[in-house]
């Protein structure tokens, strides 16, 4: 049966029946099926992850909305799974914010963050980011917020502020955002469970995303432990995208030394489990009865 909510309610039941609510990133169709079948409640797709894989760049605000967009749709089309995205700075001024959030929940997304870096942005997790004033975030926010064709749909908010200009200014950024109408914040590059409490203390324990990526500025905190201090969702960004690379390059170097792939056959899926994910055998079932009905014509 279909499922009839949309894909911002979708979002908003999987929020509120968790706690905290994991997103994994996914960094194409096949890994948001796989991510799905083993009981994940949400996903993402990361900007730097859609230039760094579709695009081969890195994450320096490279990629436009229709690259973005063109993730989205395959992953969507692939799984009914609540989708945010990542929309960086939004692609421009008020009409262009407006023209992203609108082209997004068309193309399925339930959600989507808005960051407050300039448009030559940086990846969170590096240094001598450059922020816009706090006027200018928040009108990205309400221009994100007036384009909503879906009340369900869900907008965070992402301050870069913290590590710029410390706690207290990234909570007054982050206050000003939710009196503009976002649904959450994302606290970017916070560095102690500490400060994640006082994040959620700061905006009156509104919905607060920690973003917990491998080799950046925030510890790989459990999600029990963000839970206890406010966070409620967790984010892990390029996780499996990262490990994917990984035994990618293994497989590369080895077939270049040993002439075969045969040492690291056992790292890989086997073909039996891809079809599973796939549901390779309910097609091949249907092909199969197509075929007889023509013979028996």
């Amino acid at each position: 049966m279909a499922n009839t909510l949309s894909a911002g309610a979708r979002f908003r039941k999987a929020l509120e029946d968790s706690n905290p609510l994991q997103i994994v990133g996914t960094i194409n169709a096949y890994h948001a099926m796989m991510a799905t079948k083993v009981g994940h409640k949400a996903i993402y797709l990361s900007g730097g992850g859609v230039a760094n894989a579709s695009y081969g760049l890195p994450d320096l605000g490279m990629t436009s909305l229709n690259d973005v967009l063109e993730d989205v749709r395959r992953i969507t089309a692939a799984v009914d799974t609540p989708l945010l995205v990542d929309i960086d700075t939004g692609w421009g001024g008020a009409f262009n914010i407006a023209k992203t959030v609108k082209d997004m929940t068309k193309a399925g997304a339930a959600a989507v963050h808005i960051e407050d870096q300039i448009a030559q942005k940086r990846c969170g997790h590096r240094p001598n980011k450059e922020i816009v004033s706090l006027e200018e975030m928040v009108d990205r926010v309400k221009a994100a917020v007036d384009a909503r064709t879906d009340d369900d749909f869900f907008i965070i908010a992402r301050t870069d502020a913290f590590q710029q200009d410390g706690l207290e200014a990234a909570v007054e950024r982050a206050q000003a955002c939710l009196e503009a109408g976002a649904d959450g914040i994302f606290a970017e590059a916070v560095h102690t469970l500490d400060d994640y409490q006082a994040f959620s203390k700061g905006i009156g324990g509104r919905h607060l995303l920690a973003n917990i990526t491998e080799f950046g500025a925030t510890p790989l905190f459990n999600k029990e432990e963000l839970a206890a201090h406010g966070a409620s969702m967790v984010l892990y960004p390029l996780s499996a995208f990262r490990a994917a690379n990984q035994a990618a390059l293994n497989v590369f170097e080895h077939i270049l030394q040993d002439g075969d792939q045969k040492a690291v056959v056992d790292t890989m899926q086997t073909r039996m489990d891809l079809y599973d994910f796939l549901n390779y055998h309910d097609f091949e079932q249907k092909l199969d009865e197509l075929f007889a009905q023509g013979k028996n014509k």
